[in-house]
């Protein structure tokens, strides 16, 4: 399971500036991802750093050294981070960072040490994931594409389903799908469909992805514990 975000309730504050708070029912730990994995059959995930809590990583930490190898994870950090902090983040398990193009648009971008941040990640084999939707990939895809950064997208971009395939921000995608150089997490439909389940109308774009990116390069994530949703299937 290549998408999933641990809550440590109690443990670590949420940031002050925190965007959401998750309801207590959405707020699973890893104690219980573990045992959904088991459940289905799964040995490995991918913990993807829960927003609340910003860049505090001491409970994507804590989680990692519990799954006792059985996960690796994404941290949040900013982009001028220290780069002991970044040897510390990759000692623990972490393989890459998030950009939230969803919450802070270009900002992460934009800071004078994400250049610098980007090389980095190069050179660490690490990968950039990149939370966006409907047109935001357009902006940052050229630097992108100078930086040369391993590139995962969430949620295959979520799309705007009512635009078709045609908008320039799922076309997009595609794109650097066909560069070779980015993954895809087929993952979080009901954070795209106009529908609901089964989803249907996100079918068309899941194929577009495949096509361009390849089965080698689509990965799948639950998105557990189904954060900000108001109704689960």
């Amino acid at each position: 399971d290549c998408h999933a975000h641990p809550f440590c309730r109690g443990r670590f504050p949420y940031a002050p500036d925190a965007t959401y708070e998750p309801h207590p029912s959405q707020a699973g730990n890893v104690a219980r991802f573990l045992a959904v994995l088991d459940a289905h059959g799964l040995t490995h995930g991918l913990l993807v750093g829960a927003q609340p809590y910003g860049t505090d990583n001491r409970c994507l930490l804590e989680s990692l050294a519990a799954g006792n190898g059985r996960l690796k994870g994404i941290a949040l950090v900013r982009p001028d981070v220290a780069e002991r902090d970044l040897a510390a983040l990759a000692d623990a398990g972490v393989v890459g960072i998030r950009f939230n193009l969803s919450t802070f648009g270009m900002a992460q971008f934009d800071h004078p040490a994400t250049e610098r941040l980007l090389a980095r990640l190069r050179e660490m084999g690490w990968f950039l994931q990149i939370h966006c939707e409907k047109d935001q990939l357009v902006e940052a895809a050229p630097i992108l594409g100078r930086a040369g950064v391993r590139v995962i997208d969430d949620h295959f971009g979520r799309p705007d389903v009512a635009r078709g395939l045609a908008h320039p921000g799922f076309q997009t995608l595609l794109d650097l799908g066909r560069s070779g150089n980015a993954v895809v997490k087929l993952s979080g439909p009901f954070r795209s469909s106009r529908e609901g389940w089964p989803y249907r109308d996100v079918e068309p774009f899941i194929a577009a992805a495949i096509e361009a990116f390849t089965l080698e390069r689509c990965v799948w994530g639950s998105d557990w514990p189904f954060v900000r949703t108001d109704e689960r299937i």
